[in-house]
């Protein structure tokens, strides 16, 4: 379901804007229907009052909690079922962070990644990926939503875009706490700038090698790093957010010297923060985690060499609930290893 087939349903029952703005806030901040001092017969329409129940119950099947996994650091990853069965992931966050999916699967078939092993299944309705935020705020808080679950939102572009507007308006979260994630595409330099709410951008970069990128990331848009960077840049000075660039770290892959070069000359004097997150071990993919200490000697060289960098531990490690992986557990897909074709030595 998309926002804007729910606003109709509401205006085919009489709601004014007015109601409409009061049932799309409510529900996006999970507060019930009859909130607030006005009773609802002194404000609704009779034909609004009578359909609610049926929407609200509606709504309460976008997404339902099928299992959660708490973590040690104080997230909890979660299972969620869809109104057709399908399932996804979301994740609450330590300091009142949720990370939302965008789609069934995913196209881009990072060679890191559980979720992209299977393909992309289908998208997200905009309402669905509300629906995520309305869940987990009726388990605890949410004051940031980061769009960096399952599936590329560049190719969901208006369904994310039409959540993000409701999330940034009615579901009182403020533009820079919502985060837009993608591997980069030109479509998303282009929208981003000239939405009501302009999220924060985050960049999953994950080397400065074009030819190392193409391998790691193989049906993501081709764009040199240099490119992604520049129009990232040009996006976060006018919108004053930093980026966030995302390096998922490999043993061996994207975690020497040579990268580390690549990264100063790229994103020194830039204004963004280099995240480096130790892979997430995932069943089946021939890919190691480089060791705390390497993980830190890397950070520390980039921090002496003007890169804010920040080392980032993996969420749910510690329940085995890597992206994708309980999605993948759910539904008896993890069967064997699945070949990997070998990245070329640097």
């Amino acid at each position: 379901m998309r926002i804007e087939t729910l606003v109709q349903r509401l205006r085919d029952a009489q709601a004014l804007p007015v109601h409409e703005r009061r049932v799309l806030r409510l529900w996006s901040q999970a507060l019930p229907q009859d909130s607030g001092p006005r009773r609802l017969e002194h404000f609704m329409p009779a034909a609004l009052r009578a359909a609610l129940p049926s929407i609200e119950r509606e709504l309460d099947q976008l997404a339902r909690l099928v299992s959660a996994h708490a973590s040690a650091d104080g997230g909890e990853r979660m299972l969620l079922a869809l109104s057709d069965g399908q399932c996804v992931e979301s994740v609450l966050l330590p300091r009142d962070g949720l990370c939302v999916s965008t789609q069934v699967g995913c196209a881009v078939g990072c060679v890191f990644c559980m979720t992209g092993r299977d393909g992309l299944v289908r998208q997200l309705g905009s309402a669905e990926i509300v629906a995520q935020v309305a869940l987990a705020r009726r388990r605890r808080p949410v004051k940031k939503v980061v769009f960096m679950g399952m599936g590329e939102p560049a190719h969901n572009l208006d369904n994310v875009m039409e959540a993000i507007d409701l999330l940034g308006t009615a579901g009182n979260i403020g533009h820079k706490s919502l985060v837009f994630s993608t591997v980069g595409d030109p479509r998303v330099f282009e929208r981003l700038p000239g939405g009501r709410v302009r999220p924060a951008l985050a960049l999953s970069l994950h080397t400065t090698r074009s030819d190392l990128r193409a391998r790691l990331l193989p049906r993501a848009p081709r764009m040199e790093p240099e490119e992604l960077v520049e129009a990232a840049e040009r996006y976060a000075r006018a919108t004053g957010y930093p980026v966030q660039y995302q390096w998922t770290l490999i043993e061996g892959v994207n975690d020497g010297e040579d990268e580390i070069e690549g990264i100063v000359r790229l994103l020194a004097g830039r204004h963004g923060v280099l995240n480096l997150i130790p892979f997430n071990q995932v069943p089946g993919l021939d890919f190691r985690r480089p060791s705390w200490e390497r993980a830190a000697a890397m950070a520390r060289s980039l921090h002496r060499r003007g890169v804010l960098t920040k080392l980032r531990q993996s969420a749910a490690q510690d329940v085995d609930g890597g992206c994708g992986q309980l999605r993948a557990r759910s539904q008896h897909a993890v069967r064997g290893v699945i070949p990997v074709r070998p990245l070329a030595p640097r």
